[in-house]
């Protein structure tokens, strides 16, 4: 039995000055290594939520970035209507399924608390970046019939443990330097689309020299072979891990697109 436990995150409070207090979930299951846990926090937009991004946040599969790419997302999202649960996932060390499992352990418990919560469960999708792209991706790949996210959103994402376009620490922390046959393909996920994976935003730019544009334009070409809906921006700089931060150029332009993507993909006005 999962323990709820609400909270007040001082951290994201401050951060985040206008959300309200969040729950923070216990998703630690049973197995876990001494000393090893795995988190959910939920902020809940004022009244009925829209949707829910379950939020898994990049660092290479070496840490988690909760900040910029969790925290500083939190206003935004609640300000739409949307609720937001950032996963504090447990890092792999080369266990490949923990992320994963951890996820699924958020989604599964997002919709469980629909009802409380005020939460459509129908529109429960995933939010990655970087290395949480590819935990997103993985997601929306690798699901199990009641875990499967409603749609995702890929931010400078890594797709593909192709050793010539992923980020090696990445590749290398999920499967290890010397991979059993099949990890590599398994966990590339621009190979795992099927006409069932969730429409998809994704949004990187050419300059990224961490995690290669083409890592996106992959998942796209899969996406749009399988006939899933999706939508790939790739702007000229940029570089890698700016979250939604200022200092981005293109800052406005991609949260514009974001929030007309939801209100044309996630929850459209219906027709008249």
């Amino acid at each position: 039995m999962k323990k709820l436990i609400p909270t007040l995150a001082a951290l994201a409070v401050a951060i985040c000055a206008n959300a309200a207090k969040p729950l923070k979930i216990d998703l630690t299951p049973s197995d876990a290594l001494p000393g090893e846990t795995a988190t959910l926090e939920v902020f809940l937009p004022k009244g009925e939520a829209k949707a829910t991004v379950v939020m898994c946040p990049g660092g290479g599969y070496g840490f988690v970035s909760m900040e910029n790419e969790g925290y500083e997302w939190v206003d935004w999202f609640n300000e739409r209507g949307i609720a937001t649960a950032i996963l504090n996932y447990r890092l792999p060390h080369e266990r490949h399924n923990v992320p994963l499992a951890d996820c699924m352990a958020a989604i599964t418990t997002v919709r469980h608390n629909a009802a409380e919560w005020h939460i459509p469960a129908d529109k429960v999708g995933v939010i990655g970046f970087s290395a949480g792209g590819h935990l997103a991706s993985t997601m929306a790949t690798h699901y199990t019939d009641a875990t499967r996210p409603d749609f995702q959103i890929l931010i400078y994402p890594v797709i593909t443990l192709d050793p010539t376009i992923t980020h090696m620490g990445t590749r290398d922390n999920l499967i290890g330097k010397n991979p059993r046959p099949g990890m590599e393909a398994l966990y590339s996920n621009e190979l795992q689309v099927t006409t069932l994976t969730p429409p998809a935003f994704i949004f990187a730019t050419q300059d990224d020299d961490v995690v290669p544009v083409e890592n996106s334009i992959r998942y796209e070409a899969a996406l749009t072979a399988a006939k899933v809906p999706a939508e790939l921006h790739i702007y000229p700089t940029g570089g890698h891990g700016y979250g939604k931060r200022p200092h981005f150029k293109y800052v406005n332009q991609m949260l514009w697109l974001l929030d007309s993507w939801f209100n044309t993909t996630v929850y459209p006005a219906p027709d008249r």
